[in-house]
């Protein structure tokens, strides 16, 4: 006997504003300081405006992946894409990881290059730029606050504007110890600092979304107390066959195979389910009862 169920059960409650309107907003904003940060680095000879132009038009990047994912996981299944486009998200945050990282390597490169020949710049200019930066994409950020707990993609697109803001704070004291020090080299030794800083929070991102586009189960659900939460529900003897994967950033599933001698009801199955979506937040529930445990079963 076969049992499906399907809660509705929202992962990601409080968002300030529906997802395709958070990306535009924020592709917006970015893509506009792009090109006023790229014309102010070449104005003020700061190789630091301009590589943190580069990381900030790589995030426009991530961005576009991130809404363009969301977008997609609306789009609803078809006969020959049954679990419609919600892996999408996934993959868009693993490219978000990835496009981050690449980011952070062509700063440290640059970083190094004026560690060992430093160029002289226009600190002010540089600071009420970067200073710009910093309240752009603090606000930026704050359009993903909520849904970053339970949503993979968003918190891709979190961390992304989080660390340009990070970047750009950095420039800022930067550009103020040169001003008072003279001392250029001060520049890109705060920059490799921050690019360390970014691939530290950065590194979980990567490992957890590549984790769910190789379907493992969610970092947030224990797989264990899944097993025991079935095992002990009344009249099963066993659990085998036991999956949790996500089928999108924030929509994780289950299937499982239940043992359970006197055969199981509608009753019985949807009790499982509800109790399942409540407890570990698992909405699309998938239940097999069988009365013998067959001895053919590699996973019994």
């Amino acid at each position: 006997m076969h049992g499906h169920a399907h809660h509705d059960h929202d992962h990601a409650h409080g968002h300030a504003a529906p997802a395709d309107r958070r990306y535009a907003i924020a592709i917006g904003l970015n893509l506009g300081f792009v090109a006023v940060e790229t014309a102010a680095g070449l104005y003020a000879n700061s190789t630091a405006l301009l590589s943190d132009a580069a990381h900030n038009l790589s995030d426009v990047l991530g961005l576009a992946l991130a809404g363009g994912a969301a977008w997609l996981a609306k789009r609803e299944a078809s006969a020959q894409r049954t679990y419609g486009f919600s892996k999408a998200t996934v993959l868009a945050a693993l490219a978000n990881a990835l496009v981050l990282v690449a980011a952070c390597g062509g700063i440290l490169w640059e970083a190094l290059g004026r560690l060992f020949a430093p160029e002289a710049t226009q600190p002010l200019f540089i600071m009420a730029v970067a200073a710009i930066g910093v309240l752009i994409n603090g606000a930026t950020a704050m359009l993903f606050l909520a849904g970053r707990k339970h949503d993979v993609n968003v918190r891709g697109a979190y961390l992304h504007m989080l660390s340009d803001a990070g970047v750009s704070a950095a420039v800022i004291v930067a550009g103020a110890a040169i001003y008072f020090t003279g001392l250029a080299w001060i520049d890109p030794a705060i920059s490799l600092a921050v690019v360390t800083l970014i691939l530290w929070g950065t590194w979980g991102l990567l490992r957890e979304s590549l984790d769910l586009a190789l379907d493992a189960a969610p970092a947030n659900i224990d797989v264990v107390k899944v097993r025991d939460y079935l095992a002990a529900a009344p009249g099963v003897t066993a659990v085998h066959d036991l999956h949790v994967w996500a089928m999108g950033a924030a929509k994780p599933a289950l299937t499982a195979h239940l043992v359970r001698p006197e055969g199981g009801d509608d009753a019985f199955l949807a009790a499982v389910s509800a109790g399942i979506t409540q407890t570990f937040g698992i909405a699309h529930v998938t239940l097999q009862i069988e009365r013998a445990q067959r001895d053919d079963c590699e996973d019994c």
